[in-house]
């Protein structure tokens, strides 16, 4: 997992949870001793010479009052479920802790775009529509049959992909109690496999870190 910009300025540091006492202590060594503050996401660290982290809680972790029940809070294991969608492709999971207990992908097959023109253009947009609706109706009765009958046990949905795949998933009426869990959190995944969805776990798990360094640095 690397860093990236973050709008407004600044940089998104995705930190797993075993390593974010090292990270914490690395961040007071190189920027001077910090101030905790408790927000809302998690915990905002200032050191003196103007450098700020923000420590978001990752999906499911509850509320804590300092660095230290932040970073036991994080490391604590949590029962997440887990939606992968891109075109005619889905991956559906529960991890519990760090494993992963159950499972499912599929595939579908979904035209591509076409620059045809004139009445096959409509009867091709028409046959690739009717393969995405099924595709969605297929993921749909993955996430009935794996993720809703663990909807009362898990602290959170974590989906990834793109996100009108996983919203037209998710608008499955017998989805609605999934809804409530749903965290804000999309995880950028390639098209969803089993090793993909693997990969997700430590994704779903990572504290993100927006790191502001001092100004004019």
């Amino acid at each position: 997992m690397s860093s990236r910009p973050a709008a407004g300025g600044g940089r998104w540091v995705p930190v797993a949870p075993q390593r974010l006492t090292r990270w914490i202590a690395g961040f007071s060594e190189r920027h001077g001793p910090v101030t905790e503050l408790v927000q809302p996401y998690g915990v905002l660290l200032r050191a003196e010479d103007g450098a700020a982290a923000e420590l978001h809680a990752p999906p499911g972790a509850t509320s804590t009052g300092d660095v230290d029940g932040f970073v036991a809070e994080a490391n604590r294991p949590r029962r997440i479920g887990l939606l992968l969608a891109r075109k005619g492709a889905v991956a559906v999971g529960v991890a519990d802790g760090t494993e992963l207990v159950a499972s499912k992908v599929d595939r579908a097959y979904v035209q591509g775009r076409t620059a045809a023109g004139g009445w096959s253009q409509q009867r091709f947009a028409r046959r690739r529509d009717n393969q995405a609706k099924a595709a969605l109706g297929e993921a749909a009765e993955l996430a009935v049959r794996i993720l809703l009958p663990e909807a009362g046990r898990l602290a959170a949905l974590v989906t990834g992909g793109d996100r009108r795949a996983v919203d037209g998933v998710l608008a499955d009426r017998r989805l609605a109690p999934l809804a409530p869990l749903r965290a804000d959190r999309l995880l950028d995944v390639p098209e969803p496999r089993h090793a993909v969805l693997v990969e997700a776990i430590a994704a779903a798990r990572a504290v993100q870190i927006l790191v502001r360094e001092p100004a004019g640095e």
